[in-house]
């Protein structure tokens, strides 16, 4: 491993521009040591012009691959005419946006917002509201309930939702109401449904907690029980949706998962600017009135039309079922790799987990040496690589792709 990252030497220019990012930026990431300056597709190059295949897709943000000439027409169109009026106005963009998004979501009404936190906290707060003012519990005592290990974002309600020392240690006080359970536990979670419970928050699939895959009927099993008690089912399909799991959402794996609020980000962005939403039925979205939530950029024209750009590709060029074939492929061939160094390899569609034996050390020096084999990719959870690759991946690169990690495993 060490010879092939001898052989590929980050370069004195690339050196420069790492020591300038670092000296003036805040050290909140340990990013590798790669200066990328243009992408195509699945391709990124860097400043030396030296080819990468991504296989992180901006942890799902690029769904649509690197400047999806559908995307970046939009984009172009649409600066041309309006970019930002606020909500203080209707503008033409948003009513077809939020039409379309809610007939790809199959759901009644969205509420969009910028990043996948905002849409995370436009959820929890709709939640709450809806539990004071339709299931009539106690003010200030509502609560959801969440799992161990989830990645709900960074804002101070994010890492609240967190169980991760990591994530809230010295940003505390964490945020009340908030209570935690393992993750694809059922009988936990009944046991902690109280008067007080107003949802129920899952990822279907948790990403940043290692692409760790729950058993078949949980996804079902959590939506009977929100149906028994009364309560609220919240679905994070921020990273899982769009595609990336091999079908439009991750609850779509389940027949009759329908979740109660959907939050949705990343691959809705199109790959160039940050869009999402929170989506519900007009029944709970009504609890919702002028003053009670929004944003300044949330709908906003720009985002509206790359939103609309971003499903249609997704969904006229069928990346999903691609996202399912090239999965599979990628899934088999990363089975028949035999090697120690391997603990398990696990996800769904283009979402799949590496975890990495301990005694081989953790995997980012398995990203660093697929790096200079012409692979990016991000570890997480110390232990578990992370293979997300955009969904327009064909079978040449993924079998290239596979011939790079034998190297390396």
């Amino acid at each position: 491993m060490n010879a092939v990252m001898e052989e590929h030497a980050i370069s004195d220019r690339q050196q420069r521009i790492i020591h300038q990012t670092e000296t003036f930026g805040a050290h909140n990431y340990g990013p590798l040591p790669v200066v990328l300056a243009r992408g195509e597709g699945c391709w990124l190059e860097d400043v030396d012009g030296r080819r990468y295949l991504d296989c992180l897709a901006a942890y799902s943000a690029v769904n649509q691959g690197h400047r999806h000439p559908r995307v970046m027409r939009a984009v172009a169109e649409q600066c041309e005419r309006l970019t930002l009026t606020s909500r203080a106005f209707h503008n033409d963009r948003l009513g077809p946006f939020l039409e379309k998004l809610c007939q790809v979501a199959g759901m009644e009404v969205a509420l969009p917002m910028n990043t996948g936190a905002e849409a995370v906290e436009t959820a929890v707060k709709l939640a709450r509201k809806w539990g004071y003012e339709r299931k009539g519990v106690a003010r200030g005592k509502a609560e959801v309930i969440c799992c161990d290990r989830n990645f709900h974002g960074r804002t101070i309600m994010g890492v609240s939702l967190s169980s991760d020392d990591h994530y809230h240690h010295d940003f505390g006080p964490v945020a009340p109401g908030f209570v935690h359970i393992p993750f694809a536990d059922i009988d936990a979670l009944e046991a902690a449904i109280t008067e007080h419970t107003v949802a129920v928050l899952i990822e279907p699939i948790q990403g940043e907690g290692g692409i760790v895959v729950p058993p078949d009927g949980y996804v079902r099993a959590v939506r009977e029980l929100c149906d028994r008690h009364g309560i609220l089912m919240i679905d994070d399909e921020i990273q899982t949706g769009l595609g990336r799991t091999g079908d439009l959402f991750c609850h779509h794996h389940e027949a009759g998962t329908e979740p109660d609020i959907m939050t949705v980000g990343k691959a809705l962005g199109g790959g160039v600017y940050p869009v999402s939403a929170a989506l519900a039925s007009h029944d709970i979205m009504s609890v919702f009135q002028p003053g009670d939530h929004g944003s300044t950029f949330g709908g906003n024209p720009l985002a509206c039309a790359v939103g609309e750009a971003a499903l249609d590709v997704i969904v006229e060029e069928d990346l999903t079922a691609n996202s399912r074939a090239m999965g599979e492929r990628l899934m088999a061939g990363l089975k028949a790799i035999d090697s120690d160094r391997i603990v398990e390899v696990r996800g769904r569609g283009l979402l799949v987990g590496i975890e990495i034996d301990q005694a081989a050390g953790p995997a980012r020096p398995f990203c660093e040496a697929l790096m200079h084999r012409g692979v990016l990719c991000k570890e997480t959870r110390e232990q578990v690589l992370r293979l997300a690759p955009p969904l327009v991946i064909d079978a040449d690169q993924i079998d290239w792709l596979l011939d790079q990690l034998r190297a390396v495993l």
